[in-house]
């Protein structure tokens, strides 16, 4: 009897209708709010709405859309910092004779060609993969892959975020200091390959945490994406091929070599800018300078042995899964470079001459638009170091040293790289 004489009263039922229309609201934005968190595996049948219910919905949806971009973003910049501190810039981890040069006892070291950091690199590094993250998440606009969704309906990528972590399926293994982030850095562009910027240097120096702890490392990507990681310190580690083929069999390997003698010399000149008191590049060069015989437990000499490195490798994957890239073709002609690698990993030719320019200043090739940004990229001030002058005796003493070397490489690979011209 009391709700009819509240219900017949005209102004009480006013008030009743808007409360309900409100009740149900409120009970709908919280349903919605638990299905965006995904915690529910289905959405509720279709309802027409009033149009109050629909005005109220569209401002809700915006404000959880804004939330969960910002959710993403902190966890991708959590996952981003975790990587960093697994890279090491172009650096590798090589022979322990290197320690020669190690005075512990001082707490100074003179000479140690092991991982140096960057951290201006790495900084940027850690912020243009944000950066993408972000662009990713928010605009879609590099991936354009169809995926299909439970409902069995199909759509690209949403704004909020799909993907999976995968390993691997291909590595840039090597060389230090023959142009590896250059790779990289131009085969990112690319819509279907997803690549981390840190060297995680998982299969030489974290290999006792896990493929699990690796996979993490990695980029989402979609199905048809490939994903890549580089450290070119693999190429010289003995337990390197072994365990990249536990992982899998299948794996695509890239190596970029370059003039050993040039790459020993950009060695050393990386190391010289870090501890401008080290040993002249003569006297690391030399076991003894009146016989004039080669020191091949200097790391920077023994990197540029390739045959060597390369017989160890062909014991766990065939020649067709390695791809040797020139690093001087690199700078003369990235875009014919990049053309091989496409091939090799079975990408579209979407990397051309269109996307580079010669930098007169460097001294190499550049992006005209870099991954996720809209302006020219250059590697930064860490490459194209200007090396010291050499005595022309020295150079020609390791020409003769590395040339029947070069000449065995030249025949494992079957492409001449002319070093010895």
């Amino acid at each position: 009897m009391a709700f009819r004489r509240v219900y017949s009263d005209p102004l009480s039922r006013s008030i009743f209708k808007k409360f309900v229309v409100m009740l149900c609201s409120l009970l709908t934005s919280l349903y919605l709010l638990h299905c965006l968190t995904d915690r529910c595996s289905s959405m509720p049948t279709l309802v027409k709405a009033s149009s109050q219910v629909v005005g109220f919905f569209t401002s809700e949806l915006q404000d959880l859309k804004s939330l969960r971009r910002k959710r993403l973003l902190k966890k991708w910049t959590t996952e981003s910092k975790a990587r960093l501190s697994y890279e090491s810039a172009d650096d590798t981890k090589l022979i322990s004779e290197d320690s020669r040069f190690d005075d512990t006892d001082k707490g100074q070291v003179l000479y140690k060609s092991g991982p140096q950091v960057d951290s201006d690199s790495e900084n940027r590094e850690l912020s243009r993969d944000i950066q993408l993250s972000l662009d990713d998440i928010v605009s879609s606009k590099r991936l354009s892959h169809q995926f299909t969704v439970k409902t069995g309906s199909t759509g690209k990528l949403s704004p909020l975020g799909e993907g999976r972590k995968e390993l691997p399926q291909a590595l840039i293994i090597g060389v230090k200091k023959g142009g590896t982030r250059a790779l990289l850095e131009f085969l990112r562009v690319h819509p279907d390959l997803r690549a981390v910027g840190a060297e995680p240097h998982f299969f030489d120096r974290n290999y006792e945490n896990g493929l699990e702890w690796y996979r993490e490392l990695m980029p989402k990507t979609l199905e048809g994406q490939i994903t890549m990681e580089k450290t070119p310190s693999y190429f010289v580690t003995r337990e390197a091929p072994a365990r990249i083929s536990a992982m899998s069999r299948d794996t695509k390997l890239i190596v970029v070599v370059r003039d050993p003698i040039t790459r020993a010399i950009s060695d050393y000149t990386q190391t010289l800018s870090k501890n401008p008191n080290i040993p002249t590049f003569e006297s690391l060069t030399f076991k003894n300078r009146t016989t004039r015989l080669i020191d091949t437990s200097w790391s920077a000499i023994q990197i540029g042995i390739y045959a060597k490195h390369l017989d160890n490798w062909l014991q766990y994957f065939p020649m067709g899964q390695i791809l040797f890239v020139s690093g001087e073709r690199l700078i003369s002609d990235p875009a014919g470079e990049l053309g091989r690698v496409q091939d090799f990993l079975g990408l579209k030719r979407i990397i051309t001459d269109k996307h580079f320019y010669f930098n007169q200043t460097k001294g190499f090739s550049c992006l005209k638009k870099a991954e996720g940004s809209s302006k020219p990229h250059c590697l930064g001030k860490t490459k194209g170091r200007i090396h010291p002058n050499i005595h022309p005796e020295v150079v020609q003493r390791l020409r003769d040293f590395y040339r029947p070397f070069n000449m065995k490489f030249y025949q494992m690979t079957g492409r001449m790289f002319g070093w010895d011209d």
